[in-house]
């Protein structure tokens, strides 16, 4: 990131560039990205943007998972559900789904994720939900609801239950500024 105008940003990109060269390495032209801040980036599956905080005015630069990192998972959802038969018991599909969703909700917990978790909840449940009708064609809804309807209304077998996004709970790293102490030598 660089506090000045877009020339600065490519000046600094062109002397990053041959600091690498000198080690035997080169900036990928497809991965380098100069933009402002407003239009945000997408980093390691984050999105970094900075947006006004509601109901004032002041901006903030927030972390939330990428677009492309939701339809990943998503993809890996539906995958999961598509691979685990209709002829085995819903154990079998909560037991490969559980993991995945912790791994990425645990990954993306210290962002603004609430609204994805929820999304990804909503969806999760109906992927489910598809699975289970497969399985049970001629079931009626109620049926299906008081047979596998281990919480309310969420997903359970006899030994485990869905792990639901939605009821993860999100932190915040909360910028310290001068208390980080430096590890450099202030004289020089």
């Amino acid at each position: 990131m660089v506090h000045g105008t877009k020339a600065d940003a490519e000046a600094l990109r062109d002397e990053i560039a041959d600091v690498l060269s000198a080690m035997g390495l080169r900036l990928s032209p497809e991965k380098t990205l100069i933009t402002h801040i407003e239009q945000g980036l997408d980093f390691l599956g984050w999105r970094i943007q900075r947006h006004r905080k509601p109901g004032t005015n002041r901006y903030y630069v927030y972390l939330y998972p990428a677009k492309k990192a939701l339809r990943a998972i998503m993809a890996k959802v539906k995958m999961q559900c598509r691979q685990v038969g209709t002829n085995q018991p819903l154990d079998a599909l909560l037991t490969r789904l559980n993991p995945v969703l912790r791994g990425w909700c645990a990954y993306f917990r210290p962002g603004v994720s609430a609204a994805t978790f929820s999304y990804l909840s909503h969806y999760l449940w109906h992927t489910v939900w598809r699975w289970v009708q497969r399985k049970h064609p001629k079931t009626g809804r109620r049926k299906i609801f008081r047979h596998y309807g281990g919480r309310g209304s969420w997903w359970a077998s006899e030994n485990r239950v869905l792990f639901n996004p939605a009821k993860v709970g999100t932190t915040r790293y909360y910028y310290r500024g001068r208390a980080i102490p430096t590890p450099w030598n202030a004289t020089g």
